[in-house]
């Protein structure tokens, strides 16, 4: 078994899987857009401060969670490449192997 096919599949298994990173963050951005946006709007209708306040802590609260997503959105991604790193680096020890094996 050769390293170079193995090293092909990893290097398109790793375009996809940051393909599909991309377009969740971008997904992601536009919504903390929407989010933003939807503030400026709410607290241009405000009539007092109190009820600004209300408004400003409710959005906060969201973008909180927003970011408590984005953590473990980013330790999947890094911990999904990490084992595709890991399980192609294997296949190749055993290829290896496999090929010590054959020549004796």
């Amino acid at each position: 078994m050769s390293a170079r096919p193995n090293a092909a599949n990893l290097q398109k298994e790793l375009s996809e899987t940051y393909e599909q990173a991309s377009r969740a963050w971008l997904s992601r951005v536009n919504s903390e857009i929407a989010l933003w946006s939807e503030l400026a709007t709410r607290l241009s209708a405000t009539r007092s401060i109190p009820e600004a306040l209300e408004v400003y802590q409710k959005y906060a609260a969201q973008r909180m969670q927003m970011a408590v997503a984005d953590g473990q959105q980013l330790f999947d991604e890094f911990q999904m490449i990490t084992q595709k790193i890991i399980q192609a680096d294997t296949q190749e020890v055993v290829a290896w192997k496999d090929v010590k094996q054959d020549r004796r």
